[in-house]
């Protein structure tokens, strides 16, 4: 049986590390114009304590064809993204979750869920669930499903609680939330903000990928210019 190490040294070939700096979002760190917030996210409150994106995911990418096969390729395939990538989100949070802790102003995560599908009957079967529930050990033990996706109809990539139906009601617990991708932001500030709804305390998003388009105006030379291999000891807000 491969170690988490094996199964995410492919990976660190062509993952990204993203860095706040000038020119960065500082919510979601996808690169801006020199401004702090990129143009979704100013468009919106943040819900979220913190966001930190594990690696960019740069369109037609290899990371970003594995963020799309794992839940639609099917059979063997589909299985063995879905153990490479629990092994991806279990190193960096065995490395980082204080990082993200200390960002969000926890002192740890009481507990972990995972942001729903935007289509009530894709969420049935998620399997971000698995990788998150069963796969993946830093969060396996902690994790519950708070979140469905509710009956309530809202334009696609829009910023609204009421989206997601809570399962329980909650009493000022620090959640981390785990997405697969971060687009536009509107899925995981809607589910953080159900969440503070039903009770929760500090809300943290980690995402496996922050999209971003290779032609999108300077977005090219800023990918080129980040440093390469992916650095594990690394996160977006802080080194170890």
């Amino acid at each position: 049986m491969p170690t988490v190490a094996e199964l995410t040294d492919l990976y660190g070939n062509f993952m990204l590390g993203p860095r706040p700096g000038p020119g960065v979002c500082e919510v979601c760190f996808t690169f801006t114009e020199g401004h702090e917030r990129c143009f979704a996210c100013g468009q919106q409150n943040s819900s979220l304590d913190a966001v930190v994106p594990i690696s960019y995911s740069v369109a037609g990418g290899q990371l970003h064809h594995a963020l799309a096969g794992y839940k639609r390729l099917g059979g063997e395939v589909t299985r063995r993204l879905q153990v490479e990538l629990a092994a991806v989100l279990w190193r960096f949070l065995a490395g980082h979750e204080p990082c993200v802790a200390r960002a969000a102003g926890a002192m740890r995560f009481d507990l972990v869920t995972t942001v729903p599908s935007s289509s009530r009957e894709r969420d049935e079967s998620h399997p971000l669930r698995r990788i998150v529930g069963e796969l993946a050990r830093p969060t396996r033990e902690r994790y519950e499903r708070l979140l469905t996706r509710s009956p309530v109809v809202v334009q696609e990539r829009t910023f609204d609680a009421r989206k997601y139906d809570v399962a329980r009601t909650l009493a000022g617990e620090a959640v981390l939330l785990i997405d697969d991708t971060w687009t536009t932001g509107s899925g995981a500030q809607s589910a953080a903000a159900a969440l503070r709804q039903a009770g929760a305390g500090p809300v943290a998003a980690v995402v496996i990928g922050r999209h971003v388009k290779r032609g999108w105006r300077q977005n090219d030379r800023r990918l080129h210019a980040l440093a390469r291999p992916f650095d594990w000891s690394m996160c977006a807000w802080h080194g170890t």
